[in-house]
């Protein structure tokens, strides 16, 4: 493995309290689920429980711990079973068979990572890990928390395609909302600075797929202040949004059309209510939509005679604003009403989609070595998303953050913003 840039790492104290409080994130988010659970893979885009847990793991053992040779490796067979995309590294079971999976068992997974986190503490206890193994760790942690939204979101997914739609917690409870008038934040013609220094050569963590910063020319334009809300969509559907190619884009409506898609991911046929990770609820009217591929976002948007955001416009708008809003640790797993007026509810609640394509920045260099595939080899036919949802880790995103997906993905918690030009 090549080496990463030196970069100043943080205290191998604080990474040690870090990695405990993350690695322990995730085993509770798992808590509620049985063996059973834990194994289900409902569609070859999500992944079970149980492989994010193990697969994590594999991360710290492969890219921190590997290079010790007092630290084999828990059992050859697993680098096989675990590695999800990296092909510089050696073959991976196939994705959409994950599911298959039965042994090893969940309680073996669980030890598994007690195991190796037993060493990686105990490296940290006693400063043996150099500064690339410190990067590694760091950048493991950051990978950790995205699989922690991964897990909730595959896992509502799988307990939603059971015929019982059971919840994954019963005691999940939406907060109180009232409605919020929508209104129109207006900015004109000007030459930001968008994107994040590279890391590790800087201290401050970035993927490096924010890197490097640059200048971009935004047009003059307005951002709503807050996401389209339940009620915002139920006009677009009662309008014959669903009925009406003209908004849609052609592979958008070609899909509807295939698939029978009638309303969000999650809704009833009655539009009146929808399946969270806490069961079946009435459906919240001021909160923010969800679960929308990027050709319904992208509909809903020309319905309303606007426009998605550009990536930019968006990060623009959010590099003023404080990092906070609905994340996961608020508990409630579900996007809620924001309250107040002006710009609001750009980082948590939902991902919002963006028109703009998943590619490069100018002067784009992936990490070094094997984890250069972490993001660059998926800019293609992929779109941003930006600010976080209600299931992501709160501390994790950032303005620059880019999110990517195919845009016929639903299981996410994404929902939009609506743009407009100004003339």
């Amino acid at each position: 493995m090549d080496s990463v840039p030196a970069a100043v790492a943080a205290p191998q104290h604080d990474l040690a309290h870090q990695f405990a409080r993350v690695r322990a994130r995730s085993m509770q988010l798992a808590a509620p689920l049985s063996a059973e659970d834990a194994m289900l893979q409902s569609m070859a885009d999500a992944s079970p429980s149980k492989w994010h847990l193990a697969h994590t793991t594999w991360f710290f053992e492969r890219f921190v711990l590997a290079g010790f040779a007092a630290a084999p490796a828990h059992d050859p067979a697993w680098d096989y079973l675990f590695n999800s995309y990296y092909k510089s590294i050696g073959p991976a079971h196939a994705r959409p068979q994950r599911g298959l999976l039965s042994r090893p068992s969940l309680q073996q997974v669980r030890d598994y990572r007690q195991q190796v986190d037993a060493q990686v503490q105990s490296r940290l206890a006693t400063g043996d890990l150099d500064e690339q193994a410190l990067q590694h760790l760091q950048l493991g942690l950051q990978h950790e928390q995205q699989h922690q939204e991964l897990l909730l979101t595959d896992i509502k997914h799988a307990l939603w395609c059971n015929p019982l739609q059971p919840p994954y917690r019963e005691d999940l409870q939406p907060a109180a909302s009232s409605a919020t008038a929508q209104g129109w934040i207006e900015s004109p013609e000007r030459i930001v600075t968008v994107g994040a220094a590279a890391w590790p050569q800087h201290t401050a963590f970035a993927y490096d797929n924010e890197s490097p910063a640059h200048r971009v020319l935004l047009p003059a334009h307005a951002l709503a202040e807050r996401p389209v809300s339940n009620a915002e969509y139920r006009a677009f559907i009662d309008a014959g949004g669903y009925r009406e190619p003209r908004w849609w884009l052609s592979e958008g409506w070609a899909l509807r059309e295939a698939e029978g898609w009638q309303h969000p991911l999650y809704w009833d046929d009655a539009l009146q209510r929808e399946y969270t990770l806490g069961g079946w609820r009435e459906l919240e009217p001021n909160a923010p939509v969800c679960h929308l591929s990027y050709y319904e976002a992208d509909a809903c948007a020309r319905w309303a005679g606007a426009r998605l955001p550009s990536e930019f416009e968006w990060e623009a708008a959010a590099t003023s604003q404080p990092v906070s809003g609905h994340f996961a640790e608020d508990d409630h797993l579900h996007p809620q009403a924001g309250q107040g007026s002006g710009l609001r509810q750009l980082f948590g609640d939902v991902w919002e989609w963006t028109q703009s394509a998943y590619g490069a920045y100018p002067g784009f260099r992936p990490f070094a070595g094997n984890l250069g595939e972490y993001n660059g080899k998926f800019m293609c036919g992929q779109w941003v998303l930006r600010g976080g949802s209600c299931a992501t880790p709160r501390g994790h995103v950032r303005a620059s953050y880019r999110n990517f997906f195919m845009p016929p993905a639903r299981w996410q918690f994404s929902g939009l913003r609506l743009a407009r030009d100004l003339t």
